[in-house]
């Protein structure tokens, strides 16, 4: 049970650190979407790879963040049933819909993505926009990265969701303050 409870207290901590990372590009894209307004309609210049750049940050925020925000609950739930259920059964829905669902949809994620990202790097494809920003590549590999980071996220809420119904939950409780 130990074993359980540092694994997720491990990725938690993982997820915790890269959400609270990855949170900094917002504020890099609301100011980047400053200037770029800024410098079109006073002084009517664009730069190409500053438009491309916040598509790069959007990309970042939300697929990096990802575990992030499945660590925080942050995730739409349809609870109809979760919010009134006692801890046990939310161990058990949370358990059921990381090993049916959350899982297997990660990896489907992966297994589509996969070639698209290969053959991306195979020809390190580059913006449309000679001036654009030359590394799709690079942005095509955080698809796969995001479907990562759930599965991990996925094993921590495994991992808890185990030690709940074994009767270990209390390891939690105890450290809820210190959250990861």
């Amino acid at each position: 049970m130990t074993f359980l409870y540092r694994l997720s207290r491990l990725i938690d901590g993982f997820s915790m650190v890269t959400g609270k990372a990855i949170a900094w590009l917002a504020i890099a894209m609301v100011l980047v979407q400053f200037a770029v307004v800024m410098m079109r309609y006073v002084y009517g210049i664009s730069f190409i790879w500053m438009q491309e750049s916040i598509t790069y940050m959007h990309a970042l925020l939300f697929m990096v963040g990802a575990g992030y925000t499945l660590l925080m609950d942050g995730h739409v739930r349809v609870d109809v049933f979760y919010r009134e259920a006692g801890q046990r059964k939310q161990a058990r829905i949370d358990l059921l819909g990381a090993i049916f669902f959350l899982i297997p949809f990660s990896i489907l994620i992966i297994d589509v993505s996969w070639g698209y990202v290969v053959n991306s790097w195979a020809v390190h494809e580059g913006s449309k926009e000679t001036s654009g920003i030359q590394a799709i590549f690079l942005l095509k590999s955080v698809i796969p990265l995001f479907a990562v980071l759930l599965i991990l996220q996925a094993l921590s809420i495994i991992a808890r969701s185990l030690l709940v119904l074994s009767g270990r939950g209390d390891l939690f409780e105890t450290h809820k303050e210190q959250a990861p």
